[in-house]
């Protein structure tokens, strides 16, 4: 019975939770000291976006993979006048 309640208080996540002091994790202890001795730049909660690139028009794509279909049968035509 002893066992049953130690095994109850070892895994009571609000007994761990109440704890005072906790320690940080790796990670967090890493950045720590890191940020210690080279500061990250001050940046703002969230920042503007930067300059978005134009996008191409969904003609302009159409008209490439029509284009290169059409060369890729005309080549194919001509190939095929020659052998003949």
């Amino acid at each position: 019975m002893a066992e049953q309640n130690d095994w109850k208080h070892d895994f009571d996540h609000a007994w761990a939770n109440s704890a005072e002091h906790k320690e940080p994790s790796a990670r967090a202890r890493m950045l720590a000291a890191r940020w210690r001795e080279n500061p990250p730049d001050p940046a703002p909660f969230r920042a503007d976006p930067g300059p978005a690139t134009p996008r191409r028009s969904p003609w302009a794509s159409t008209a490439v993979v029509i284009g290169c279909v059409a060369a890729v049968m005309i080549l194919i035509g001509c190939l095929q006048m020659r052998s003949a």
